[in-house]
């Protein structure tokens, strides 16, 4: 049985819609890309997932239960957690108080919730900046800090929002590395990112979005062989 279920689901902004129709199914254990233009309704669809957005139209199954109506807080402490495109730290709290933060969707205890950030600092490979103030932090780090504080609140599935944006290409290639590493450990993940060479290595499937509605889906060379695809998509400057 799939994790996640996203089934015919809708969501309008003044009578545009941002998702229309959209619908796949993500399988436990593995990492499914999301891909398409700006503006094609990826992280709207994100927003909807995880309770940012009540969806118009459609449901969303999560582990055999609708999701629909779910506020965040209650979504992440069901498992599923997102991180966002814009790192937003809290800039004058410690590095591992910041991982705390998430680690305490899980727990009451301190104690507990430190040690918890611990190890996902140690998984993101960010333990020697743990007493460093999280607005020092150059972007590269930044991002991990952000996947750190997703991981600490035990998830499900992880949803990565251009996690590689503005990153060099030494700092992408960490983070993923990261995901597979993540990966390996049996967490699902469903990432969307430009970077189309990143995204044909981690993803064992791909959905492409195009004007909020979704236009191919398959293995990452199917889609990047689909004509559709190529002209909606992959012909784009920055694909």
């Amino acid at each position: 049985m799939a994790l996640l279920e996203i089934r015919h689901v809708s969501k309008f902004f003044g009578g545009l819609a941002a998702n229309a129709d959209v619908s796949f199914a993500v399988e436990g254990e593995s990492i499914l890309g999301l891909i398409g233009p700006n503006g094609a309704g990826k992280t709207t669809l994100f927003n909807c997932i995880t309770g940012y957005y009540p969806p118009d139209r459609g449901e969303i199954i999560f582990d055999g239960r609708r999701m629909n109506g779910l506020d965040p807080d209650e979504v992440c402490r069901l498992g599923m957690v997102r991180t966002w495109q814009k790192v937003r730290p809290l800039a004058k709290l410690s590095v591992v108080d910041n991982v705390m933060v998430g680690a305490l969707a899980r727990t009451s205890s301190l104690k507990k919730a430190r040690e918890l950030a611990m190890e996902q600092l140690r998984v993101v490979r960010l333990e020697h900046r743990a007493e460093f103030l999280a607005g020092s932090l150059p972007i590269g780090e930044r991002k991990k800090l952000e996947v750190a504080r997703a991981l600490a609140t035990r998830p499900k599935l992880l949803l990565l929002d251009e996690v590689m944006g503005g990153l060099n290409p030494a700092e992408s290639e960490e983070l993923i590395q990261l995901i597979l590493d993540i990966k390996k450990h049996g967490l699902t993940q469903i990432v969307i990112e430009h970077d189309m060479k990143a995204i044909m290595r981690i993803s064992d499937r791909i959905v492409v979005l195009a004007s909020g509605e979704k236009l191919a889906e398959g293995t990452p060379q199917e889609v990047v062989n689909n004509p559709d695809v190529i002209s909606a998509y992959l012909g784009e400057s920055h694909a």
